[in-house]
């Protein structure tokens, strides 16, 4: 089925309401992500395989963090990367130190890391995505910001983004009403839960050359970059 029009994809008379993904999406934090979930687990399992005798493997960027953690709230990500190395442990309480050696201690861990990260360095939005974002204003649409993320009013504020969204469903929005992670349409979060969502068009931004993943996962337009769907 060939692709919509990418500059008349998004129109007034066919959508009111346009969702955008924070992470990856908006701003280039998913890399953030994925770096401090690295360094968090591959200390946690170099300690480990120190201790047991076992062999210390690593976390994979490429497999286990698509497979396990993007777009979950921080502690499933962390229970389920574990359980796929059949690590079994207690599971905390969600105000854990992060020296605890518990599911929720491992996951407030790598938070630490990412809060770091951004009070260090600080965060850049996409220049397409912010050109993007200012046209569905110009015209009227509804718009929201969706990430499993902890961080998105500071990542937003940071970004200076946050004046231009209705509405924002955020991990403490997820954790409180106990919404499901992706690929459930719960949160949105991602192509296959927009597919699953019944979303009206859903949209694959493909930063990593991942066009044709993207399309079999339920993205039914793929672009490089938003600025892509700008006239």
């Amino acid at each position: 089925m060939p692709q919509p029009d990418t500059q008349h994809a998004i129109t007034r008379d066919r959508y009111d309401a346009v969702l955008l993904d924070l992470d990856g999406v908006i701003t280039n934090t998913a890399s953030i992500h994925a770096a401090c979930w690295k360094q968090m687990f591959d200390e946690y399992l170099r300690k480990r395989a120190t201790q047991t005798g076992e062999a210390f493997r690593p976390f994979d960027i490429e497999t286990d963090y698509r497979l396990y953690v993007d777009g979950k709230p921080r502690f499933d990500g962390a229970r389920d990367f574990l359980r796929s190395r059949n690590i079994q442990l207690p599971e905390g309480s969600p105000h854990d130190p992060p020296q605890a050696e518990t599911v929720s201690g491992l996951a407030n861990r790598k938070d630490g890391l990412v809060n770091k990260i951004i009070a260090d360095i600080g965060v850049e939005p996409y220049e397409g995505s912010v050109k993007f974002i200012h046209r569905l204003r110009h015209e009227g649409f509804k718009t929201a910001v969706v990430t499993s993320s902890e961080h998105c009013e500071t990542v937003l504020k940071v970004a200076k983004l946050e004046a231009f969204f209705d509405v924002r469903i955020d991990g403490n929005m997820i954790h409180e009403q106990r919404l499901a992670g992706k690929p459930a349409p719960d949160t949105f979060s991602g192509v296959e839960a927009g597919l699953a969502g019944n979303f009206g068009l859903v949209i694959g931004v493909a930063r990593k050359g991942n066009a044709e993943e993207l399309r079999h996962h339920g993205a039914r337009l793929v672009v490089n970059d938003l600025s892509e769907l700008v006239d």
